[in-house]
């Protein structure tokens, strides 16, 4: 039965081993995606960074330092699952349950932040498009929005002429409205394609962040059960080697106090047989002596 009952252990453990081998292999590989698709926003982010806040790029960000997070945490539970080391086990269980967290932070954070798009854009560009021909960075910013996405204006090519006039009134529209010089102004304003991609992009982060934090439980749940699987083995390995010694033990006090019984055993024998020889040479003596007449 004890028997029977190792080898079902033992099968459970290599059976949890390799499973949470995948999972590492499969966080390593997640991980990668998560700074891939972290810094991609983080790039959109920041090429329009005049019209988004902060609090738009840090979930971008946060799953970037995630992705690294976990690529490290990953390759950690390899080891400890290779070894078999309860204490690696329990810190990458520790630490997945820790970048869990973090992910549902990030997750919620993302979540909330479409609903909030078109106030910060309205209000961005509308601060920005003033400073065109007095900032540099404005300047910039707007002519490649403008051009990237074949857009002109905030959310028509109009709102140009309340800000860009020459001396006669003339409603002077960017050279980056229109691909070619003899081409058309771009007749769709700017803000309904950047509140697009804005939103898109934050849901991205959230779902990326969700799907990952749902798959992180399952190898929470394998890290704790084969944390606990090794303990078990560990403590019937030790039992044998106490039950082995104790009958190795036994086996020798016996093994002593059979030689002692022995010894004994040899000393009466002994003693009895030189008892023996004196008594017969008494006798010899008595029978063969002289008579006196």
């Amino acid at each position: 039965m004890a028997i029977y009952d190792e080898n079902r252990l033992k099968s459970g453990m290599k059976c949890i081993k390799y499973m949470i081998l995948t999972i590492s292999v499969m966080f390593a590989i997640t991980s990668i995606l998560l700074i891939m698709v972290g810094s991609t926003i983080q790039g959109i982010y920041g090429d329009f960074s005049q019209f988004v806040d902060q609090k738009f790029i840090t979930p971008a960000e946060l799953l970037i330092a995630i992705g690294f997070l976990m690529l490290a945490v990953s390759i950690f539970g390899a080891v400890g699952a290779f070894k078999e080391s309860v204490a690696c086990i329990n810190i990458f269980a520790f630490f997945l349950f820790l970048i869990f967290i973090l992910e549902v932070g990030a997750a919620i954070a993302a979540f909330c932040l479409p609903n909030q798009t078109s106030e910060m854009l309205i209000r961005t560009m509308n601060e920005s498009l003033p400073l065109y021909n007095d900032n540099e960075y404005v300047h910039n910013t707007f002519d490649l929005m403008q051009s990237a996405l074949q857009c002109c204006g905030i959310k028509s090519p109009n709102d140009w002429c309340e800000y860009n006039v020459d001396s006669n009134g003339t409603c002077l529209i960017p050279r980056s409205c229109m691909e070619n010089i003899n081409d058309s102004v771009y007749d769709t304003g700017c803000f309904r394609r950047m509140n697009m991609i804005i939103s898109q992009s934050a849901v991205l982060v959230a779902t990326g962040a969700t799907t990952v934090a749902l798959v992180q439980i399952l190898g929470v749940i394998c890290s704790i059960l084969l944390a606990k699987t090794l303990r078990r083995n560990k403590s019937l390995r030790e039992a044998r080697r106490w039950q082995l010694r104790q009958n190795l033990g036994l086996i020798v006090d016996t093994n002593v106090n059979s030689s002692k019984n022995l010894q004994n055993d040899y000393q009466i024998i002994g003693k009895k047989s030189e008892a023996k020889e004196t008594k017969d040479v008494e006798q010899a003596i008595f029978t063969g002596s002289p008579s006196v007449n």
